[in-house]
């Protein structure tokens, strides 16, 4: 073995997720269409900041979608950042500019990660993509940035752990959200999800929640992105998070049944399964 290998930076992903645009908020569909921040957008981005800047990243990949390279640029990554195409965002085809209430009017069990979008991508398409993400990242080493999109955002994660894309209607990202997808450090070979969908420090997010109480917030506007876009989240689980989270604690005893392969680090990522 070479001294490089050897002293190679285990791969760190951080996923972020672009902050606010008009049709994130009002909850259309933004594929291809390329929208700018809004001011709290913007400030969502700069709260990144303090928090990315405590990070020496190898690399720094943007979707080419504006809203992601303004989010890169604003956090203080854009003069390092590099365009990579597979991290732009799913190709809604005719649903583009829609919200998952309307086009439901039209095919009432419809889901995104199941169904696709016609004259848009399938979910194979996306799954592919990711993959091919996935397969380009892994050659990399060290803290790797990634600057992309809510639905993709959740593909990749999902296809990162090893689980089917459906799988991803279980997931969540709320605008200039900071996730880490990594490996078991007891169980190299075990890819897990270290940190979901953490708020940034931008204006109107909760900046001074300590980071042990990171990943056991629930961000409040995925939520309801995540509602519209065909997830399921139980009656008053907002204000009854410490239920919320033995459920989910749950569904992760259920998930690493299921798939052995998969560890699943969400609410204490240094803790040892």
């Amino acid at each position: 073995m070479s001294t490089t290998a050897r002293l190679a930076t285990p791969l760190r992903l951080y996923l972020i997720r672009h902050g606010e645009t008009e049709w994130s908020l009002s909850g259309q569909h933004t594929g291809r269409s390329d929208l700018a921040l809004t001011a709290r957008g913007e400030d969502e981005a700069r709260g990144l900041a303090p928090r990315l800047r405590e990070v020496q990243f190898a690399h720094v990949l943007s979707s080419p979608l504006q809203r992601a390279r303004q989010t890169c640029e604003l956090a203080g990554l854009g003069a390092a950042a590099a365009i990579d195409a597979d991290l732009a965002e799913w190709d809604y085809g005719d649903y583009e500019g829609l919200r998952s209430v309307d086009v439901r009017k039209q095919r009432a069990d419809w889901n995104i990660f199941r169904d696709g979008c016609p004259h848009g991508e399938t979910p194979a398409q996306v799954s592919g993509r990711a993959d091919r993400l996935i397969a380009h990242l892994r050659a990399l080493d060290g803290n790797v940035a990634l600057f992309s999109h809510g639905q993709f955002g959740c593909a990749l994660a999902t296809r990162w752990i090893g689980l089917p894309l459906i799988e991803a209607r279980h997931f969540a990202l709320g605008t200039a959200s900071l996730s880490i997808l990594g490996h078991d450090p007891n169980h190299p070979e075990v890819a897990v999800i270290a940190l979901w969908n953490a708020a940034s420090g931008g204006k109107g997010e909760a900046a001074s929640r300590p980071r042990s109480e990171e990943t056991k917030t629930l961000n409040p506007r995925a939520i309801a992105r995540w509602e519209n876009e065909g997830g399921e989240i139980p009656a008053g689980a907002g204000a009854d998070l410490p239920n919320l989270v033995a459920a989910i604690n749950r569904c992760e005893r259920a998930v690493g049944a299921a798939f052995p392969q998969v560890r699943w680090l969400f609410f204490e990522p240094n803790a040892e399964k």
